[in-house]
C-alpha cells in the first residue's frame, strides 16, 4: 500500500506511541487537566461566578500580567476576538490593508475581515516559518508611497496600509526585532499575533511583547486552556482602556443605566473560563518544562531519519514548542504519512492551506511568496500534547 518509507512510518508512529504509552488514540495536543482544575471550576460554580462580572477574571488577568512582563492586559472569548479587538484599537478599518503572511490559520485573516479590511500577504522565513522581514521591506519599499495626508498607501491597490500582522507558528518566534524596526521606519503599528506563543520567548521579550499589541488564545488545544478564551496583552495605556471598553459592550461605567457610547463587542472573558485559566497558569512552569523534554526526545529521534527536518526554536529564542512538527521532501510522502497516521490511531495534521489559496482571499494583493510555497505541502505537526506520566 505505501513506499518503501512504510518503514520510517512505523518507527516514528512506535515511538510516539512509547512516549505516551498506551493503546488509545492519540491527540495532537490533547489539553492537561488535573484534579486542582476541577476543584478550580466547580468552587467557581458554588461561588456564583462564571459570567464575565468576577474578579476571578481580574485575577486570570494579573497572573497573565505578572508571567509575560505586560503592563496591560484584556481576557477575552477566544483568541480571534482578541485579534478583532487589536485591530480596531489601531484604527483599522472599512477598506483598509493589513500586512500578514500566507502561513496561519484562518482566524488571522478573518480577524482582519471582520474590520471591513483586507489582508496583503508577504513571504515567509524559512528558519522561523514567520513573517521574512526581507519580504516585507520590499513590498513596502516598493509597493507603497506616502500620501499628502500621511498615510501609506499601497501602489496597486490604492488602499492604505493601517498595521502588519506577524504570526508565531507552531509557537516559534519570528525575528520581530527586525520586523518592528521596519515597520517604524514606515510607521506602521504591529500587532502580533501571538496566539500559540503563551511561554514563548525572544531575545529576552516575552511573545506579544514586541509591537504595539499582541494576542494569546487559550483554546483547548494551546498550551493552557481556558476551555475557550484568549487575551490581549500590551504596554500601551491607551490600546488598553480601549479594548477593555469595547470587549465590555462599549458600556458607560454607571450604577444602573445602560449607556453605551460606541459599537462594542461581547467578548469578555466569562469568570467560569478563568477559574480554569487561573488553575492551569499555576502548572504553567511544569508544562513548559515538559513541553521541551517532548521536544528534545523528537529532535534525537528525528536526526536517525535522514530525509526528514525536525522544526527546531529559531535561534534568539526560547519556544514553548506547542506543535512539535517534521518536514519531508515531498507532498507525496507526506500525505502517506498523514494517511498512515491516522490508520494508526495518531493524529497528525499538515500545514494550514497558504491563506491566498483560500477562496476568499483569492483576490489580495500578494508578493510572490517561494518559501511558503514551497513548505506548504510538506509540513506535518505530530501529537505534541503534554504526556501526563511526566507531570507528575
Amino acid at each position: 500500500m505505501y513506499t518503501t518509507y512504510e518503514e520510517y512510518y512505523k518507527r516514528i508512529v512506535n515511538f510516539i506511541r512509547e512516549v505516551y504509552g498506551g493503546k488509545d488514540f492519540i491527540h495532537l495536543h490533547a489539553p492537561y487537566l488535573d484534579e486542582e482544575d476541577k476543584k478550580r471550576v466547580l468552587d467557581s460554580i458554588e461561588e456564583g461566578y462564571v459570567s464575565y462580572i468576577s474578579s476571578t477574571v481580574e485575577l486570570f488577568e494579573e497572573s497573565i500580567k505578572k508571567y509575560t512582563g505586560a503592563k496591560y492586559c484584556v481576557a477575552t472569548v477566544n483568541g480571534t476576538s482578541a485579534l478583532h479587538i487589536s485591530l480596531l484599537c489601531l484604527g483599522v478599518s472599512e477598506g483598509d490593508e493589513v500586512v500578514t503572511q500566507p502561513v496561519t490559520f484562518v482566524a488571522t485573516c478573518n480577524a482582519i475581515s471582520y474590520c471591513g479590511a483586507n489582508p496583503v500577504f508577504v513571504d515567509i522565513s524559512k528558519e522561523t516559518l514567520g513573517m521574512c522581514p526581507d519580504s516585507l521591506y520590499t513590498f513596502l519599499k516598493k509597493y507603497t508611497f506616502l500620501d499628502n495626508a500621511g498615510n501609506l498607501i499601497n501602489k496597486e491597490t490604492g488602499r492604505k496600509i493601517k498595521a502588519c500582522l506577524p504570526v508565531y507558528i507552531f509557537g516559534h518566534p519570528p525575528e520581530m526585532d527586525a520586523i518592528t524596526e521596519i515597520c517604524k521606519e514606515f510607521n506602521i503599528p504591529v500587532v502580533e499575533d501571538s496566539a500559540q506563543a503563551l511561554g514563548t520567548w525572544y531575545k529576552g521579550k516575552h511573545a506579544g511583547l514586541w509591537g504595539d499589541v499582541g494576542i494569546i488564545s487559550f483554546n483547548g488545544n494551546k498550551i493552557i486552556t481556558t476551555g475557550g478564551g484568549g487575551c490581549i496583552i500590551t504596554n500601551r495605556e491607551d490600546i488598553y482602556k480601549k479594548a477593555a471598553h469595547l470587549v465590555a459592550t462599549a458600556k458607560i461605567d454607571h450604577p444602573f443605566e445602560y449607556m453605551h457610547d460606541t459599537v462594542g463587542y461581547n467578548y469578555r472573558m466569562p469568570g467560569l473560563n478563568a477559574s480554569l485559566g487561573l488553575s492551569q497558569m499555576s502548572k504553567l512552569k511544569k508544562i513548559l518544562d515538559v513541553k521541551r523534554k517532548l521536544a528534545s526526545k523528537y529532535c534525537e529521534f528525528f536526526k536517525e531519519i535522514n530525509y526528514l527536518e525536525f522544526v527546531n526554536e529559531p535561534q534568539n529564542s526560547y519556544s514553548n514548542y506547542w506543535l512539535n512538527s517534521i518536514i519531508f521532501p515531498s507532498e507525496e510522502l507526506r500525505t502517506k504519512f498523514i494517511k498512515f497516521c491516522l490508520d494508526s490511531g495518531v493524529q497528525v495534521r499538515p500545514l494550514w492551506r497558504l491563506m491566498y489559496k483560500l477562496p476568499m482571499y483569492s483576490e489580495c494583493f500578494k508578493l510572490n511568496t517561494p518559501v511558503a510555497e514551497n513548505f506548504e505541502g510538506r509540513v506535518v505537526s505530530i501529537p505534541s500534547g503534554v504526556v501526563p506520566q511526566w507531570m507528575k
